[in-house]
Formats: C-alpha cells, sequence, structure tokens
C-alpha cells in the first residue's frame, strides 16, 4: 500500500506508523481545480507572471494561484533534469528541483540497484522528491523513502505513484535519517545534502548526514550506494567500496560508492542479462551493471552506458604531440583512469599534468572525444590571429586546460571572420604554452 507515514525520533520506542494527513500546500494542488489551474500554466511565460496573476486571481483563490505558479516555474526548470513528459507531472519544491539526481542518471543507478539486489527493498534515505525512487520503483523494486520535511515527503509520493503507477508498493516515512532504524532494511541509498545556507558543502564530513555516517549504514544493511559530490579526494573513499564517476552528455553529474557483503554478488543487469565485459577504449562498454568490485574506480557514460573500469596503471608517459589529440570524457578523469585510455589509445600525455592524449593513430573509444591536429604553436595571440585570418575561420571553438585565458575574451579580441571553423587548444606541451589547432575526427 503507497503511504506517507510519521516515525518519532525513537523509532525502537514508538508506536506503529499512523498515516500523515496531506500538506495544505500540496492538497489544493492535487484538486481538480488545481489541475487545470496548472495544466493552464505548462507552457507561461514568466515574464508576463504578474499579469497572468491579476487576471487568475479573478476565478481563483489567491492562494491556490501562487501555489500554482510557483509550481509551474519549478516545473519548466525540471525540465533539463526530468525531460517534458515527467516533469510536467511531477511536483517540486525549490531546494528538490536543485538537488534531485537527472532521470537519465538515477535511472543507471536503478539498474545497478537491480542487479546487486533484484528482489530488495530499497531504502532511500534523504529521498527528496522522490527523483532515485520513481527510478527504483520503474526498474521493479520496493522503495521506502525517508525525509523529514512533510511537503518534501508528500510530494516524493506522490511523484513514485504518478510516475510508476504499477512498480511495487512504495512508502515514504517522515523522519530524521539520523535516528532512523534501518534494521531489517535490504539494501540502503543515501543522498546526503551537499549544499548549505552559504552554498556548496566540500567537506564530506559536513554533508547532511556526514559521508562516515552513511558510509557506517550501507555497511551495517551489507548492500547499498551514497551518493557524493565527484570532487571527492580519492583518499577518503573507503576500500571497501567501488567508487562510479557518472558524467551525462559529456557533463559530470556525480560519484557513488558502492557497497555489498563480501561473498555476495549481483544477478546481472535489469534486463536478465549476466555480467557483461569491461568497456575499454577500444569501443563501447557494457551497460554497467556487473557487480559491485569492492576498490575499483569506474567512470560512466550516459547516455550510451559505457563503461570504464581501472586497472591500476601508472601515469602515462610524456611524448611529442602526434597527429590526433584526445580529450578524455570528464568522469574519466575525475575518477584517474586517464592512463586506462591512453594505453587503448596506444598513446601518452602531451605533459605530465595536462589531461589531453596523444597518439599517431586514430582509434575508437567511447571515452574521449579525438581531434586532428593540423598546428603546433607556442602561444601568441598575433600568431594565432593571423593564422586563423587566413584560413578564413570565422567559428573558433576554444578549449583550454592548464591555461589562465578565457575563451570568451579570446575570441573577443581576435574579431574573426569567414566561412570555415576551427578548434584551438590553450594548454601546455611538455611545461610550454602552447596553442593546438585541428578539427574533431567523425
Amino acid at each position: 500500500m503507497d503511504r506517507v507515514t510519521d516515525r518519532a525520533s525513537s523509532p525502537a520506542a514508538s508506536p506503529p506508523p499512523v498515516p500523515a494527513p496531506p500538506t495544505p500546500l500540496l492538497a489544493p494542488l492535487l484538486s481538480a481545480e488545481g489541475q487545470a489551474l496548472l495544466a493552464e500554466l505548462r507552457d507561461h511565460d514568466p515574464a508576463q507572471e504578474l499579469a497572468l496573476a491579476t487576471r487568475l486571481r479573478r476565478e481563483h483563490p489567491a492562494e491556490l494561484v501562487s501555489a500554482a505558479l510557483a509550481q509551474a516555474r519549478l516545473r519548466q526548470r525540471a525540465v533539463a533534469k526530468f525531460g517534458a513528459e515527467d516533469a510536467y507531472r511531477m511536483y517540486f519544491t525549490p531546494n528538490g528541483v536543485e538537488q534531485a539526481t537527472r532521470g537519465s542518471v538515477a535511472a543507471h543507478r536503478a539498474a545497478r540497484f537491480r542487479a546487486l539486489a533484484p528482489d530488495a527493498r530499497v531504502t532511500d534515505l534523504c529521498c527528496g522528491i522522490g527523483g532515485d525512487a520513481i527510478e527504483l520503483a520503474r526498474a521493479g523494486l520496493a522503495v521506502t523513502g525517508v525525509d523529514l520535511d512533510p511537503l518534501t515527503c508528500e510530494i516524493a509520493l506522490t511523484n513514485v505513484r504518478t510516475l510508476a503507477p504499477d512498480g511495487p508498493p512504495v512508502a515514504v516515512t517522515r523522519a530524521d535519517v539520523l535516528e532512523y532504524d534501518t534494521t531489517g532494511a535490504d539494501a540502503l541509498f543515501i543522498d546526503p545534502a551537499r549544499r548549505g545556507g552559504r552554498g556548496r558543502i566540500f567537506d564530506p564530513e559536513a554533508y547532511s548526514p556526514p559521508l562516515s555516517w552513511a558510509v557506517d549504514a550501507v555497511r551495517g544493511t551489507g548492500a547499498g550506494a551514497v551518493k557524493i559530490a565527484p570532487g571527492i579526494p580519492h583518499e577518503l573513499i573507503p576500500d571497501d567500496f567501488e567508487a562510479e564517476w557518472i558524467s551525462d552528455g559529456g557533463d559530470v553529474k556525480e560519484a557513488v560508492l558502492w557497497h555489498r557483503r563480501e561473498g555476495e554478488r549481483g544477478r546481472g543487469d535489469a534486463n536478465g542479462h549476466g555480467n557483461g565485459d569491461e568497456g575499454n577504449g577500444a569501443g563501447v562498454g557494457s551497460r554497467g551493471q556487473e557487480i559491485i568490485v569492492p576498490g575499483t574506480r569506474r567512470a560512466t557514460l550516459l547516455p550510451s552506458g559505457a563503461t570504464l573500469t581501472g586497472r591500476g596503471l601508472p601515469d602515462p608517459a610524456v611524448r611529442p604531440v602526434g597527429r590526433f589529440l584526445y580529450e578524455p570524457d570528464g568522469a574519466v578523469i575525475r575518477a584517474h583512469l586517464v592512463a586506462e585510455v591512453a594505453e587503448d589509445l596506444h598513446g601518452g600525455l602531451i605533459d605530465e599534468t595536462i589531461a589531453y592524449i596523444t597518439a599517431d593513430e586514430a582509434r575508437p573509444t567511447a571515452f574521449a572525444t579525438a581531434y586532428e591536429i593540423t598546428d603546433q604553436l607556442p602561444f601568441g595571440l598575433k600568431k594565432l590571429k593571423a593564422l586563423l585570418r587566413e584560413r578564413e575561420v570565422g567559428v573558433l571553438t576554444v578549449k583550454k586546460r592548464g591555461s589562465a585565458v578565457e575563451p570568451e575574451e579570446l575570441r573577443r579580441r581576435l574579431k574573426l571572420r569567414g566561412p570555415h571553423a576551427t578548434t584551438v587548444f590553450l594548454t601546455r606541451v611538455a611545461g610550454a604554452p602552447t596553442m593546438l589547432i585541428g578539427h574533431p575526427v567523425a
């Protein structure tokens, strides 16, 4: 049975949970009048909101109009994370939109949970507006969400019930996760808050709940995952967890720490397939649903699902710039797996501190973007401007790594005109500021 329950701060001594009443802020939006307002506001222009609100308040209660307008704005923002089809059926809080997992990333994680514990009920601590719970339910897993805010709990339950109506029953409990009794849980997913009143929180022990608490909670349960910031220092990753960095469309979105009890193994991917081969630089890897391997690092690239797992390689050697330059995906860089890509490409680094790989031959890879290099010049604005004018370049893509030059300022100063396009890399080669000019390999 789908439900929201309240739980006292001491779960062992508390009476059985009782249904909590709908929150007064969400219930009006679920009414027929609220639904009609939300439908009308779906594609509204925020710049015209004042006039629109004035008109709507002649026909509807002012509080309902304000709530509907706020929700319509949040839905428009959420389209980037959830897609229009889902976002315009969901409900949000401002923090919920900001902190929720992107739908594609949540779906990938749900598939890994399905492989890790196919018959489990996943307890989603700090469930927020239910972004992960939705995909867990869509993957066929029973879910118990836990959050402290009553409105957020009501929204999470409504979102899962709306977007995964055929999934297993979902329960949402209002409780402090630090005091919630996880005894009997099959698997945990913990998404600590990493923002405070002053913005992003970089110290993992300042997360809410702290990373050490989350790690111990997952260990105690035996299986699960903890979402963390992708910039976490590798030395803070526990040896008995696998660390996965995930990018979507080339942008690094998050990192996840995965754990399973020693001796337990998953049962293949969410489609019932067995373990696939690890992804490698020569092509697209498996969908990344294989069992958890403690102590390993992996990078997963969405939407393809290509997965690269660390092989414990030393740093690649520095070599002269060859005909081709490879720009590794951000998840590969964050996972410290540039050496694995370089080995698969038979390449080396252009500088010991720069994550650009160079090689003499073009090889297909899912984990880096390839460019053919036509020119290598010492850094200098006049030289670059003269060369680009000579080649009638009007569209310039500027990439930089190891350079303080701002791309927009560079383009402004070059004042380019012409029908052609090219790419310039502002970087260092063997310690020297250098410009590499080329174009993407098809």
